[in-house]
């Protein structure tokens, strides 16, 4: 079980917010979701939540660079992403 900074895409201002959120390991994270991080995570106050973060909270699960996730991951991901948006103006 690795700590979150040791994952890949998880920098110190991502890794942070997911302290914030009671995120601490992988373990954490992979029981968590990608998604439902995304989703408490963007009720800090200054989330800073975007499509990317989502593609790097997927690819840290993954134990993946975000680039090298498949088409159709990002495309789901988008998809949740763009619904999140709108709830959340």
């Amino acid at each position: 079980m690795k700590p979150l900074e040791e994952l890949p895409n998880i920098g110190k201002t991502l890794s942070n917010k997911l302290k914030e959120i009671g995120v601490f390991n992988e373990q954490e994270l992979k029981e968590l979701g990608s998604e439902n991080a995304l989703i408490k995570i963007a009720t800090l106050k200054n989330s800073g939540v975007c499509l990317n973060m989502l593609y790097a909270l997927e690819g840290a699960i993954q134990d993946m660079r975000w680039h090298g996730l498949s088409t159709d991951i990002k495309l789901e991901l988008k998809g949740f992403y763009k619904v999140l948006e709108k709830q959340l103006k």
